[in-house]
């Protein structure tokens, strides 16, 4: 240590002193510690500790002494633990400060810490958002000076509210009745795509079938111009356009004037009747008109959000089918197929066929449209069925807990959107 001549250094923690040889700080495992022994002036020093006795040759840290005893364990023993009776997140931050990372600690607390933060991250999402709200008001408030400012605040405040009133269903109960709106133009929209596929749509009276057809266009209006507003009141049109059910939304509306130019283009001439597959497809993407119904339910949402988080568990777990799959269906043909020509099993006659018979086999299915005869076949199917099972469990539980955790936090928003809605109500 170029800063200070005595070769013994005093450490003191929240009250608790720890006398060191200049070796010993300048080999710490400790970062913070370490960096003592470079610290040329006593500026340099003070930008490590809070306080320093040159006569003495103490350095002063004002942190948590019986944290630091857990630490001074984990430099001696390399087991890092979390205090008793401490908050782990208060343990985290020392840690911190001296210089660990949570790699440090040992497996059981590393799960303690990422559930306490997984908890607290919830807890702190809704509190910046009130604060995000806390602000918006002090801001309308500082703006009530000049009357111009005035007006273009409450332009902003009602394309505000309209926002929230078409984007957050527990936002207000104006917002609640036009949910509850749309989800009732969704159901009599599905109910009349599924009735169109029944044989005797096409044989009824001419008249209800009109009616069906009313109604489906009076839903599709609904929806187109619940989705233009939105677009018009949104902050940035951008973002607007590629949020996911945004997108969803218009493959739902898009597909009905598709069809409807279509039809009326082609009318009933046979030569033009090539254009009735692609109708058909058209017709049957309305079926996106199901997944309008995750702004308004918080299972589907709580999925939603899941997926997205566990996208990295998602490839995980295809990566394990695709593997085991490749190497099953080779065995599964040579086993049924390759090694006996005259007792094939021609079920199994190539490997993509084969394919088919592990992923049913794999994930417990088991259609009984192919199986093995051989008695080696057989036992690879055993050997399929467990390690499918295998397989699977592995990032489902990973899936699972991340499910949990996202029900949760929507739960808790949308507990705290009830009680404004309750405070709205009663005022």
């Amino acid at each position: 240590m170029k800063f200070g001549k005595k070769n013994i250094c005093i450490l003191n923690v929240g009250g608790t002193k720890y006398a060191f040889t200049r070796e010993v700080i300048r080999d710490f495992p400790l970062r913070r510690v370490s960096r003592l022994h470079s610290c040329a002036s006593e500026k340099e020093v003070l930008e490590v500790c809070d306080d320093y006795d040159r006569e003495r040759n103490e350095f002063f840290f004002d942190r948590h002494s019986e944290a630091f005893v857990f630490i001074m364990l984990y430099v001696r023993s390399g087991k890092l633990r979390f205090v008793p009776r401490m908050c782990e997140l208060s343990f985290y931050n020392e840690m911190l400060y001296w210089g660990l990372e949570s790699s440090h600690l040992e497996f059981c607390c590393q799960r303690r810490l990422d559930d306490r933060m997984s908890d607290t991250y919830t807890c702190l999402s809704e509190e910046e958002l009130a604060d995000a709200v806390d602000d918006e008001v002090r801001r309308r408030d500082s703006a009530a000076e000049d009357s111009t400012e005035e007006h273009e605040e409450e332009a902003r405040s009602w394309l505000a509210r309209m926002r929230r009133t078409f984007e957050d269903p527990a936002s207000s109960v104006a917002a609640q009745v036009l949910a509850s709106v749309s989800v009732i133009f969704v159901i009599i929209s599905m109910v009349i795509l599924c009735a169109s596929t029944l044989p005797d749509w096409d044989t009824a009276k001419n008249n209800t079938v009109e009616e069906h057809r009313i109604i489906e266009a009076v839903c599709i209006g609904w929806f187109t111009a619940e989705c233009i507003v939105r677009f018009i009141v949104s902050r940035d049109k951008c973002e607007f356009v590629r949020r996911p059910l945004n997108i969803i939304d218009l493959l739902a509306i898009t597909p009905y004037y598709v069809s409807v130019t279509m039809t009326a283009l082609t009318g009933e001439n046979p030569q033009l009747q090539r254009a009735g597959v692609t109708l058909r497809v058209l017709r049957m993407m309305r079926i996106f008109w199901l997944i309008k119904l995750a702004r308004h339910f918080l299972g589907l949402q709580t999925l939603g959000l899941t997926l997205r988080r566990c996208y990295r568990e998602m490839v995980m777990l295809l990566v394990f089918v695709c593997v085991a799959m490749a190497i099953f269906s080779a065995l599964a043909q040579l086993l049924e197929h390759g090694l006996d020509l005259e007792t094939s099993n021609e079920d199994y006659a190539s490997i993509p066929a084969a394919c088919w018979w592990v992923i049913i086999s794999m994930t417990t299915v088991g259609y009984g449209d192919m199986y093995p005869i051989t008695m080696p076949g057989r036992v690879l199917g055993g050997v399929c069925v467990v390690s499918g099972i295998v397989l699977l469990a592995l990032p489902i539980t990973f899936i699972y807990h991340s499910f949990v955790q996202c029900y949760h936090e929507l739960k808790f928003r949308s507990a705290r959107c009830v009680r404004s809605l309750s405070a709205e109500f009663l005022n």
